[in-house]
This record gives structure tokens, C-alpha cells and sequence, in this order.
């Protein structure tokens, strides 16, 4: 799905920070089949987008050493929902009880950019758009999906991305039965997910997941498998949404693969 504008309070990009860019590079354009295009960040930063003919899906960059370290060395995610106003929004995630970790910046003429996290923990970032909208291409094979937060306090994440974006809630149980599954809901479409961090989860900080959709999945994990991509969790499938399994990249961050169910 082509997209030319995204709503406010939608996820709308995700990139991808990794302590070896290029190997990530190499992993990401090969598991979603998608091209890359390296462009200038800085005198000596490099971002590179990945896309699906000519059109924007997602982005990776080298992670800086500092931010590397706080990671532990393992590559991470971000996801970034779009706002009229990043200042406005800045100010308001203070008021609902979220901290700011980057206060907002322009990114050139592209957009302004907030990073933030919620009073749960999770690391999230805010993009006002000014010559680039985000993600150009939206749930189909190569592109994102979806996104997810695990939190060990849905009540006080649903208060605060409510406050903040205009969210409804509403919650119903677990396809595996091991719980309930929150979705937020925009206007009436679907914005994000969210469920509770499991003991059995082991050591899990609360964070925003991406989805990424693939073509055909059994062909898809097989590329992750053949390029050290771990599986996390056993393939799982929700009727009207489609199979999906939830993996670690060789670089360490997690993600979702999904083989979307055919439209009814």
C-alpha cells in the first residue's frame, strides 16, 4: 500500500540503529528483498534507506559508540509515530509523565524529531514532517506492518499514549491464550498493539517491536536462518491477520516477520 500522507498519532517509520551497519544493510536488504540507498548524515555519518521500487520503507545507520555501549552492543529499533507539532508534543509527553531524551530537532528539511520515553520505559520517537513524510509504503512484502509495545504497566501506557496521540482502547484475549492483548485503536483504525511482559519472558525491557511483512514466511525464515538470525518464539498464527514469528537479527535486535492474511 503506497502511503502520501500519514495521520497524526500513527506509526508511520522505524530505523534501525546497529553497532555493523553494513552487515545489517546486508541482512535486511536480503531477508525482505528490498534495495538500499546510502545517503549523507553528517560529515562522516552515513543513513541508509531501504526501499521497494524507489519507494521508502524503513532506514539503518551505524550506532554510535556511547549509545552501543548502553545497549549492551546489540542493535535496536525505534519507531516513530507522526505529530502535527513535535514542540507541542515534546511538551505535552512531559505533562502525562514521559521523559524526553532528545529534545526536538530539525533533521535538515526532511522533519523534526523527538525521542522520548513513556512512564513504562519504552524508548519511542516523535516525526513532524516537513519534506519527508516517513515510510512510503505500508504492509506489504518488504515494508512494515505493524508495531507493538511490551510493557510490564499496560494500565499507565494506555493512559499516557492515549493522552498523548488520541488513542481508543480496547483489549481481548491472546490468540495463544497466555494472556490479554491490548490494540489502540485511531478514529477507529487500527494504530498500534500491546501486551504485558511475561515472567516466563525472562530478562525484557519494555520496548516498541516492528513488524515487517514478507512474501511467503517459510522462505523468509529460512533466509534469516541461513544468515544467523535466531527464532524467539514458535511460528504463530491469528486468523484475518496472518503467520508470524517473532526473531533476533545477527546484530541482536528483535523484530517480527509476518506472512499477512489474504484480504477477505
Amino acid at each position: 500500500m503506497d502511503i502520501e500522507k500519514h495521520t497524526p498519532g500513527m506509526f508511520s517509520w522505524a530505523d534501525l540503529g546497529s553497532p555493523d551497519a553494513a552487515a545489517s544493510r546486508r541482512f535486511y536488504s536480503e531477508l525482505l528483498q528490498v534495495d538500499t540507498m546510502d545517503l549523507a548524515d553528517g560529515p562522516d555519518a552515513v543513513y541508509t534507506t531501504l526501499n521497494k521500487n524507489g519507494r521508502l520503507c524503513f532506514a539503518i545507520y551505524h550506532m554510535p559508540e556511547e549509545m552501543s555501549q548502553a545497549l549492551g552492543g546489540r542493535a535496536f529499533w525505534q519507531s516513530y509515530f507522526t505529530v502535527e507539532n513535535a514542540d507541542e508534543s515534546a511538551a505535552r509527553i512531559k505533562e502525562l509523565g514521559g521523559t524526553l531524551a532528545q529534545e526536538p530537532f530539525d533533521v535538515f528539511d526532511a522533519g523534526r524529531v523527538v525521542v522520548a520515553q513513556d512512564p513504562t520505559g519504552a524508548v519511542f520517537a516523535l516525526w513532524q514532517p516537513k519534506n519527508e513524510i516517513g515510510a512510503q509504503v505500508f504492509a506489504e512484502p518488504g515494508a512494515l506492518s505493524w508495531n507493538e509495545l511490551y510493557t510490564n504497566d499496560p494500565a499507565a501506557a494506555s493512559a499516557f499514549y492515549s493522552g498523548l496521540f488520541g488513542w481508543q482502547v480496547t483489549t481481548g484475549p491472546m490468540a495463544d491464550g497466555t494472556g490479554e492483548y491490548t490494540a489502540f485503536l485511531l478514529d477507529g483504525q487500527p494504530a498500534a498493539g500491546m501486551m504485558e511482559i511475561q515472567e516466563a519472558w525472562g530478562e525484557f525491557p519494555p520496548y516498541w517491536s516492528i513488524y515487517f511483512a514478507v512474501q511467503d514466511l517459510d522462505a523468509a525464515r529460512e533466509r534469516a536462518r541461513t544468515m544467523g538470525a535466531k527464532e524467539i518464539t514458535p511460528e504463530l498464527a491469528v486468523p484475518q491477520v496472518g503467520r508470524f514469528i517473532y526473531i533476533e537479527d545477527p546484530q541482536g535486535a528483535h523484530l517480527t516477520i509476518i506472512e499477512l492474511a489474504s484480504p477477505a
